[in-house]
């Protein structure tokens, strides 16, 4: 059996913009979510002997990041909402225009497109936590059903209704909001 070598700055620390935004996800909090992520990376170092009989360190590493933001939520009492990401500008941050999703649109345009990317936002923070796990892991950071399904101790096929019933949900709320304006 050939030893693999995993290098803390090489395959770890390149995870943790993908772990933030799963601690955001559960915690719905920055501060929160930073000190998940920091709590995840010292957890990971100091089981730095362990590595190389790790198959999927990434996915170790996103298991341990969960595990810590749940953890974390357990023991608060507050809940806040959280942006899906942060890469997509705010009302009032001057960076409307330069956003992909911005480019050729109107003023008009861009904030209702502004808009409605919130309101998704909202949405998805809105959904039972393992429904708003999946999508996240899914939908924004692009990991299999295997990989969700290893970190969230749940089947493939859970991850699969998890995924089908929150979008659905975020479905069923945008269109109602489309719909009738509410």
């Amino acid at each position: 059996m050939q030893t693999k070598i995993i290098s803390f700055r090489g395959d770890i620390l390149p995870l943790k913009n993908v772990l933030y935004r799963l601690a955001l996800r559960i915690t719905l909090s920055h501060e929160d979510a930073e000190d998940v992520v920091q709590d995840t990376m010292m957890k990971l170092w100091n089981r730095r002997e362990e590595w190389p009989t790790i198959d999927n360190i990434a996915a170790f590493a996103t298991t341990v990041c969960r595990n810590l933001a749940l953890d974390k939520v357990k023991s608060a009492s507050t809940a806040m909402t959280a942006p899906l990401d942060d890469n997509y500008p705010r009302q009032g941050d001057g960076a409307g225009a330069k956003h992909p999703l911005a480019a050729g649109l109107s003023p008009y345009e861009q904030t209702a497109q502004r808009d409605r990317v919130d309101m998704v936002r909202r949405m998805v923070d809105s959904l039972p936590e393992k429904q708003r796990s999946c999508i996240q892991l899914r939908d924004f950071e692009g990991m299999s059903y295997k990989e969700i399904a290893s970190i969230l101790s749940i089947s493939e096929e859970q991850v699969k209704v998890n995924i089908f019933r929150a979008r659905q949900t975020i479905k069923k709320k945008f269109q109602e909001v489309e719909d009738y304006g509410l």
